[in-house]
Parts: C-alpha cells; structure tokens; sequence
C-alpha cells in the first residue's frame, strides 16, 4: 500500500469542543498503532480531508512519525477553498500548524463552500487516489460523517482490492486502559 485515506468523525461528533480533551491522545495512539506497520511496509502517503476532529489529529500522528520516517508524506485535500476561515482562532492557529508541515495540500474546489456536491467530489478523489483506508468509525455508536466514505469504500472494495481498516471506540477504550494500567508504578523496593 503506499496511498492511504485516512479520516474519521469530526470534533463535535465525539463531544470534543478543545484540543485539551483527554481523550484526544488516545484517538492518536490508537492511529498511530494501526499507521506504524503500514509506514514500516512502505507506506508512502497519507492523504486525509484536514476537517477539525480525526483528520487533523492523524495528521500530528503522521507529522511525528515523519521524524522517524522521513520518506512518510502528508496530504490535506479539501472540500473547498479556505474550510478554517469559519472557525475559532485558537482553531485557525491550529490548523496552520499542521498546514505548515503537510507535502501537499489542495481544494477541490478553488471556492468557498456552496454545496454537499464539494464533499462528494473531495471523498471521491481520496478513494480514487488511495490504496486503503484507515477510518474511525463505530457502527454501533450510531450515525456520523464516516459513514458516508465507509460506505463509498465498501463500494470500491467489491471492485478491487481496497483494505479498510477501522478504528472503534472499543479500540481506543482499549489504548486508554493500556494507558492508565501503564501509569501504576510498582515500588521496586519492597521488601515483598
């Protein structure tokens, strides 16, 4: 595989309204178990929609595995020209920033938003430019935007070899406990 789509629920879907969410390093180590194997086979892009919730937070994943393996490159193809320029300002800032590390970046449309059909043709590109897709999405948690490219995805894979790997709440329930199991120190010194 060497083009991977990566994207997920959004901010708000989850009930993250800050980037100091506790339950923001998680999602990223859950990604970040499931993209290393894939950068360590070869895996050459990361292409991703950049909206504020997962994408973003796999793009940091992906700009800290980039230190490790420098031949990993990260892209953001938006719906739209300029999608930050409704947000916060601490959420501008924010997206600068990854903007500031990513390989390539572009919009499907050169205008601002004027209608679904620019989602539509941006999560039809990154199907068509990707090998796989890496998707946080539980089916079980009920609706979210995932769904849609999931379902784009499922379509694809009856007509070539797509892998879709998913990342549930249950995974990152697991990272967490992982987490929290890992931060009891045992006392070495002892004397039982």
């Amino acid at each position: 595989m060497q083009n991977l789509f990566i994207t997920g629920y959004r901010a708000h879907e989850l009930q993250i309204f800050g980037q100091k969410h506790e339950g923001i390093p998680f999602i990223k180590k859950a990604i970040a178990s499931r993209l290393t194997p894939l950068v360590e086979d070869g895996l050459e892009w990361v292409l991703t929609p950049g909206q504020y919730g997962v994408d973003l937070w796999a793009c940091e994943v992906v700009l800290e595995l980039k230190q490790t393996y420098p031949h990993l490159k990260l892209s953001i193809i938006t719906a739209f020209q300029n999608p930050e320029e409704q947000w916060k300002e601490d959420k501008q800032e924010y997206y600068r920033s990854i903007l500031s590390g990513v390989d390539y970046y572009g919009a499907i449309s050169k205008q601002p938003y004027i209608g679904p059909w620019q989602f539509t043709a941006r999560d039809e590109l990154l199907l068509r430019k990707s090998d796989g897709l890496l998707l946080v999405y539980d089916e079980d948690a009920g609706e979210g935007s995932p769904r849609f490219v999931k379902e784009k995805a499922i379509k694809k894979q009856q007509h070539e070899d797509y892998p879709i790997i998913t990342i549930t709440s249950e995974d990152i329930q697991s990272v967490a406990e992982e987490e929290r199991m890992s931060e009891f120190a045992y006392d070495e010194d002892l004397p039982f």
